[in-house]
């Protein structure tokens, strides 16, 4: 292991429950928690959907960014994700689905699709690792918001 002080340090809170912690910027918690059948006591999100959120978080901060340096009124956005996992252990991801939702007044779509696509292919680090190792489909689908 490298000598290198750790960027993220995880740590027994007590049971089944963990702490995620930053050490290089900020001090910022997660909490992690196993199952009930196994020792939780639902304290915390588990491990693997944190991957999710992982994806989808680095996704969306890239997409809503890129949409307004190409000045679209977007009012709000939303990604949803879920997957399928293997029944067999160590029980991973076996296909991962992307929703965005994507609001706002006359928001181009090919400027939400090339957003998308850019974040994909060259400016997320968590999609560009997953997508190697598991299917993940996108889709996007524009809502115009309420005048006002």
């Amino acid at each position: 292991m490298s000598e290198s002080n750790p960027i993220v340090t995880v740590s027994l809170a007590d049971g089944m429950h963990f702490q995620g912690r930053t050490e290089d910027k900020g001090d910022y918690v997660v909490e992690m928690d196993a199952d009930q059948a196994v020792g939780g006591q639902d304290k915390g999100m588990r491990p693997l959907k944190m991957m999710l959120v992982s994806l989808g978080g680095c996704m969306i901060m890239d997409v809503i960014s890129i949409l307004r340096k190409k000045r679209q009124d977007v009012q709000d956005i939303k990604v949803g994700l879920r997957a399928t996992q293997a029944e067999a252990h160590p029980h991973v991801y076996t296909q991962i689905w992307m929703d965005f939702t994507v609001e706002g007044h006359e928001l181009d779509p090919a400027a939400v699709q090339r957003a998308i696509d850019l974040s994909w292919e060259r400016y997320c680090p968590a999609a560009n690792m997953l997508k190697h190792v598991v299917p993940i489909e996108i889709d996007f689908k524009i809502v115009e918001a309420a005048a006002g």
